[in-house]
């Protein structure tokens, strides 16, 4: 199970860093620019994933204490793209050190509305990775709606094939 979050947790690292690649060569009106979604531009969209990780990541034991992204619109694309990035090394570094047998464990915490939860370790790691996924789903439809045409490909499968 480890191994299968490591690989998870890299192809992950590596997607955001190849759409990420993409959205700091776009000009500050593009990265700000208001199109139909769950977060309405490429920059509210890549601050929401860096603090949904975020706020996972100080509910872990035994993690360094890291900056998060603040407020919406307090940090450049440069700065958030930089801190994302971080958080997924840091994921990658918390999963390699923690004990496989734990990863069945359940961590008990309470969601932002206060209400209490507890599911195994490896879930919430799933949870994690999968929800990036799917805003990098979400950044490439917006990136065709400010007329982006050449998107990176970043399917599981490509890296796969990638690391061969």
């Amino acid at each position: 199970m480890k191994e299968m979050l490591l690989q998870y947790g890299s192809y992950s690292a590596w997607a955001n860093e190849r759409i990420l690649s993409l959205i700091l060569t776009l000009s500050p009106e593009q990265q700000q620019r208001e199109v139909a979604s769950s977060f309405n531009s490429l920059y509210k969209t890549v601050w929401h994933v860096w603090n949904a990780e975020h706020t996972w990541w100080k509910r872990f034991p035994g993690v360094a204490v890291m900056n998060g992204p603040g407020e919406p619109g307090s940090l450049s694309m440069e700065a958030l793209a930089d801190g994302l990035m971080t958080q997924d090394r840091a994921w990658l570094g918390w999963v390699e050190a923690f004990p496989e047998p734990s990863l069945q464990e359940e961590l008990h915490y309470k969601n932002l509305k206060g209400d209490s939860y507890h599911e195994p370790y490896y879930q919430l790691l799933m949870h994690l990775f999968n929800h990036a996924t799917y805003h990098r789903g979400q950044l490439v439809t917006m990136l065709r709606q400010i007329g982006i045409e050449t998107i990176p490909q970043t399917d599981f499968i490509v890296w796969v094939r990638m690391r061969r």
